[in-house]
C-alpha cells in the first residue's frame, strides 16, 4: 500500500517526506521534483518567505541509478530560513534562550494557534504554528511528485488552475490544452487560464495588499486520462470520491472540497446533472458528452477527467491583526503578525495536485499490484484489454 508521511517544521533545520510502496523501477527525475517545488513557491500574493527560500530537493534512500528500488523514499527540503532561527528554536535548552526565544502569546483567530496549545498543553503558540504553518506543504508537494513520475508511465496527469481569487472569477470552464499551456509558462501571475480575469485578480490581490488584508479562492485540480475503475462502491472508507476530499481537505487553509460540478448539482434537475452515456466502436470506449460527475461515480473513477475544487479560506495572519487573547494574562491583545502571503490560491493548487496525484497512485497501486513497474505494467495492460473486450 502507498503511504506517505512528513515532518518537519516552517523554521526549522528541514522539511522531510517518507513515500513507501512505490514500485521498482520508476525513473526519477530530480528536475522534475524541483520544478514541481518552484511551482508550489509562484504566484502573486506571495511573502518574504519566498525570496529567501528557493526549494531543491535532497534524495536520502529508495532510489538507486535514478531508479526507485521498491524500499521506502526519503527525501529532504532544507530551510535556508533556519539560519535565522537556530537560535530562537533550539532542540535542546541552551543558555539565554528566554532572551532569543520569539515568542507568541496572542493566537490569530483561523489559525491553528489557539486549538493547538489547549489540545496540547502548551502556553507557547509557537511550538504549534512551526508544524501547522503551510511550509509543510513543501514536503508533500516533493511527495505528490513521485507519485506524478510513477502515474505519468501510464500516461496520467494532474494539474491545477485557479478559477477564483476573491469574488474575481476566471469567466468560462478550462479546457485540458489551456491549463496544460498555463501550467507549462514561467511568467503567468495567478495561473488562471483567463487572461483578462487574472488581470483583475492581481489588482484584487494588490488592493489587499494596500489594505493590510489577505484573500482565498477557488482553484481546480485536473487529472486526465485515468482509467475507469480506480476506487470502489463497496466500502465507505475506500471510495475514490471521498479520498480525494479528505486529502484536499487536509491542505493548510482549505474549507471546502467540490468534485465536478457537486454544488451546482446540488439545486439543479437530474435530468441537467447526469452525464449520459455514448458508445465509441471505433475507440472501443464508453464516453459522456459532459462531466459533471467529476469523472467519478459510486466512488469509482469512470474513465473521464477527475475533476476537484478546493475553496481556501483568506490568509489567517493578518497585516491589520484582528482582536486577539494573551495566552498568559488573559487579557485583550491584536493577534500576531508573521511574515505572511497575502494570496497563496496557485500555490494551494499545486499543494493539491501532489495530494490528489498521492490518492491515485495509492488507488491505481492497489489495483494493478506494486512490486516493480514491469509488473505494474503488465496487470494494466491486461485490464485496458478487459475493458476494450467488454
Amino acid at each position: 500500500m502507498l503511504r506517505f508521511q512528513t515532518a518537519g517544521e516552517s523554521h526549522g533545520r528541514a522539511l522531510v517526506a517518507w513515500i513507501s510502496g512505490l514500485p521498482a523501477g520508476i525513473q526519477v527525475d530530480i528536475s522534475f521534483i524541483n520544478r514541481e517545488l518552484k511551482r508550489r513557491q509562484e504566484g502573486y500574493g506571495r511573502g518574504g518567505r519566498m525570496k529567501i527560500e528557493s526549494d531543491q530537493v535532497e534524495i536520502l534512500s529508495g532510489v538507486r541509478r535514478s531508479k526507485t528500488t521498491g524500499a521506502p523514499i526519503a527525501l529532504l527540503i532544507a530551510n535556508r530560513d533556519w539560519e535565522n532561527w537556530k537560535e530562537s528554536l533550539p532542540v535542546e535548552e541552551q543558555e539565554n534562550t528566554a532572551q532569543k526565544y520569539k515568542s507568541l502569546t496572542s493566537p490569530r483567530p483561523g489559525h491553528a494557534d489557539l486549538a493547538g496549545c489547549l489540545k496540547y498543553n502548551l502556553h507557547e503558540a509557537r511550538l504549534v504554528l512551526e508544524r501547522a504553518s503551510a511550509r509543510e506543504s513543501a514536503a508533500r508537494v516533493a511527495a505528490g511528485a513521485m507519485a506524478k513520475l510513477l502515474l505519468a508511465q501510464f500516461g496520467i496527469e494532474v494539474l491545477s488552475h485557479v478559477i477564483a481569487v476573491g469574488d474575481v472569477y476566471a469567466r468560462n470552464s478550462a479546457i485540458w490544452e489551456q491549463i496544460q499551456e498555463i501550467c507549462a509558462k514561467d511568467d503567468t501571475l495567478l495561473r488562471c487560464v483567463d487572461g483578462e480575469a487574472e488581470l483583475r485578480m492581481k489588482a484584487a490581490v494588490d488592493e489587499i495588499l494596500r489594505t493590510g488584508d489577505s484573500l482565498g479562492g477557488i482553484f481546480e485540480v485536473v487529472a486526465h486520462n485515468v482509467p475507469a475503475g480506480l476506487g470502489t462502491h463497496a466500502n465507505w472508507d475506500e471510495r475514490l470520491d471521498g479520498l480525494l476530499a479528505q486529502a484536499v481537505m487536509s491542505l493548510q487553509a482549505v474549507k471546502a472540497v467540490e468534485i465536478g460540478t457537486g454544488i451546482a448539482n446540488a439545486v439543479a434537475l437530474g435530468s441537467k446533472v447526469h452525464d449520459q452515456i455514448d458508445y465509441d466502436k471505433g475507440a472501443q470506449q464508453f464516453t459522456r458528452p459532459a462531466n459533471h460527475a467529476g469523472g467519478l461515480e459510486g466512488g469509482i473513477s469512470n474513465g473521464e477527467d477527475i475533476v476537484v475544487r478546493g475553496y481556501l479560506k483568506p490568509i489567517s495572519t493578518l497585516r491589520r491583526p484582528l482582536q486577539s487573547v494573551d495566552l498568559e494574562t488573559k487579557e485583550p491583545v491584536k493577534a500576531a503578525y508573521e511574515r505572511s502571503d497575502v494570496c497563496v490560491v496557485p500555490a494551494a493548487g499545486v499543494a493539491a495536485e501532489a495530494m490528489v496525484a498521492l490518492v491515485l497512485a495509492r488507488c491505481f497501486l492497489e489495483k494493478f499490484g506494486c512490486d516493480s513497474l514491469e509488473e505494474t505494467r503488465r496487470n494494466f495492460e491486461g485490464y485496458l484489454a478487459q475493458i476494450r473486450a467488454f
